[in-house]
């Protein structure tokens, strides 16, 4: 009675721990983006997550691609996002647009070089 049982109960384990392995690798990603493809398919950023600054590519869903923030996105837009680690970058789930005075402290100065930078080019010293 218990081998028949056996193979289901096993593909039940696997397919489980699969899907719990998948929900425990979002990650909170807190980001400045850096560059934007024209296409808004992906967008390069400085990023922390867990408090270590790199650099990265984001890549956003198909939900996240047709979201409002994405659509608007710039360089130095602050970003708080979810998603998963992936061989090409992030894969952004979820995304919010934050104010550069909500981003954790490893961030804020990245942000603030790049709004400095930013307006420079737009409205450069006149001596």
């Amino acid at each position: 009675m218990l081998q028949p049982r056996t193979p289901w109960a096993t593909v039940m384990v696997i397919l489980l721990s699969l899907v719990t392995d998948t929900v425990l690798a979002q990650e909170t990603i807190f980001a400045v983006v850096t560059s934007v493809s024209k296409d808004k398919r992906q967008a390069g950023a400085q990023v922390s997550v867990d408090g270590t600054l790199s650099a990265a590519t984001l890549v956003p869903s198909d939900d996240v691609l047709d979201n409002m923030i994405w659509r608007n996105l710039e360089i130095c837009h602050s970003l708080k996002a979810e998603g998963v680690k992936a061989a090409e970058g992030y894969r952004i789930t979820s995304v919010k647009g934050l104010d550069a005075g909500m981003l954790p402290m490893v961030l804020q100065g990245v942000a603030g070089e790049c709004l400095l930078k930013k307006a420079l080019e737009f409205a450069p010293l006149v001596d």
